[in-house]
C-alpha cells in the first residue's frame, strides 16, 4: 500500500510530462507532412544514372569496374 503513495504521483507526473512533449512536437511541425516523405520514396529519379557520370580522368563508370580497373573494351 506505501508503494502506491509514490507510484500513483509518478504515473501522473509521466502522463502530464507525455502530454507536454507531444503538444510540444505537435506545435514545432514534427507533424505537419505525414504523406509527403513517404511518397518521395516512390518516386522515379533518373537524373543520377551511373553509367552517365565520368570519372575525374574522362573514362564514364561503365568501362571501369568497383575496383576502379579500366574494362577491356
Amino acid at each position: 500500500m506505501e508503494a502506491l503513495y509514490l507510484l500513483v504521483p509518478m504515473s501522473v507526473a509521466v502522463v502530464f510530462f507525455t502530454i507536454w512533449l507531444f503538444f510540444n512536437a505537435s506545435d514545432g511541425g514534427q507533424f505537419d507532412d505525414l504523406v509527403g516523405p513517404g511518397m518521395r520514396i516512390l518516386q522515379d529519379d533518373d537524373s543520377t544514372c551511373v553509367a552517365d557520370k565520368v570519372s575525374q580522368d574522362g573514362r564514364t563508370a561503365s568501362s571501369v569496374n568497383n575496383a576502379g580497373n579500366v574494362l577491356p573494351k
